[in-house]
């Protein structure tokens, strides 16, 4: 039996470290060089994105204590959830659209009501959510709105970085997302009493770690060294064939969790490789973007296959990977079964719609019976294409080929 191509291309187009990025001196005001390149009057730095959302959901808690519900899309990643439980709050999931990926409009009206403390509407995969809708259903009922932008660091909309547009944005700084400190989180509000309360929370919940922060610091080293063509079949490939030899796709996914969310503050030697990256990052995302356009354009013209947009009118989101929703889940499972370890950058954002996870399914309480129909319809076609530079013209005309087939396979 013949054994699998190597893998050397990552899920997503992150942003690689160099050498220099790495040197143990420098500016470590990361807060201030963000918030500049964001274009926002100040951002907060948390060690996670999750651990981001925590800070969130707490201090929305402490404003509004009678409130409890935070209502979340049914598709988006199984943290969310873990956060949500973990923060005494119950989960609410709203059902997405039927054309686009994004909360229906109906169910989200449904769903609000005097015990919802947010609405968190998730800009997945860099495309840029229509905020709009949530910010009318939440001042309807008196929520909050949390923009979860993770996946969408530099996506803009109106001209303005998504993030701003509700009460609170969240980004992440793992690694996939463009710009990493390994694990990193950061938070934004527009209303300067709102990022008083942010830090203030933060201040009397979340403390140093040393034993976490020589741990993602040993791991942020490792990725500079690793995240490159020639060890990332090590790194990446080889766990992700042992996963799909088990037939474990939410392991091979990465959507395999701890339910432990370390919470600590961010070094400052991370924040001194943030600065440094942070210069490159623009001109990584204009790249990232240039390649996505004219694949994009092949992509649309297979017939069966949609490529997913932005949802908000005026928007310009990221692209570390295109997402495509198939015809079907028969010619998805069998496309994703066949070349997800091919080295042709194929993946799955997340394998199921949250109250799918057996492992996550008890944290939802009674949102496990919201109705979610929709959703599950787009979390069995949904697929990702890395936008990454290592995946080559070569190799993405032979993607193409894989998915004609795979469209006109009975």
């Amino acid at each position: 039996m013949s054994s699998l191509p190597r893998v050397t291309v990552p899920p997503t187009a992150g942003l690689p470290l160099r050498l220099g990025d790495l040197l143990p001196w420098g500016n470590a005001n990361f807060d201030d060089a963000l918030a500049q390149w964001l274009g926002v009057p100040a951002v907060q730095l948390e060690c996670s994105g999750t651990s981001a959302l925590m800070v969130a959901l707490r201090t929305l808690k402490k404003l509004a204590p009678a409130r409890n519900e935070v209502i979340v899309p049914a598709y988006t990643c199984p943290l969310v959830a873990l956060a949500i439980s973990q923060c005494g709050l119950q989960a609410r999931l709203c059902d997405l659209s039927r054309d686009v990926l994004d909360m229906d409009e109906t169910m989200l009206r449904a769903l609000c009501s005097e015990h919802t403390l947010a609405i968190v509407p998730t800009h997945l995969g860099g495309r840029v959510a229509d905020v709009r809708v949530a910010q009318h259903f939440a001042q309807m009922v008196g929520a909050y709105v949390i923009e979860d932008a993770a996946q969408a660091l530099g996506a803009r909309v109106h001209g303005e970085a998504v993030g701003m547009q509700g009460d609170i944005g969240i980004y992440s700084l793992a690694v996939g997302k463009g710009l990493t400190t390994y694990e990193g989180g950061v938070l934004i509000a527009r209303d300067p009493e709102m990022r008083k309360s942010l830090r203030a929370m933060h201040r009397r919940t979340i403390g140093p770690s040393l034993g976490w922060e020589l741990l993602r610091s040993a791991e942020l080293v490792g990725y500079a060294a690793i995240y490159r063509p020639a060890t990332l079949d090590w790194a990446y490939g080889a766990p992700l064939r042992k996963s799909l030899a088990e037939d474990d796709w939410i392991a091979a996914a990465g959507d395999d969790f701890d339910a432990f969310i370390p919470q600590h503050t961010l070094g400052t030697w991370r924040q001194r490789v943030g600065v440094r990256a942070l210069v490159r990052l623009s001109a990584h995302l204009l790249q990232a973007h240039e390649r996505a356009q004219p694949r994009i354009a092949q992509l649309m013209q297979l017939p069966g296959v949609e490529v997913v947009g932005d949802m908000a009118p005026d928007a310009q989101g990221t692209w570390p990977a295109l997402l495509l929703r198939m015809p079907n889940r028969a010619a998805r499972d069998a496309l994703m079964r066949a070349h997800w370890a091919s080295g042709l950058g194929l993946s799955l954002p997340f394998v199921n719609i949250l109250s799918d996870y057996v492992r996550y399914a008890p944290l939802l309480g009674s949102a496990v019976l919201d109705s979610v129909m929709i959703a599950r319809d787009w979390a069995q076609r949904l697929i990702s294409v890395s936008n990454s530079e290592w995946l080559t013209d070569e190799k993405f005309a032979q993607l193409m080929r894989t998915l004609e087939s795979a469209v006109h396979e009975p």
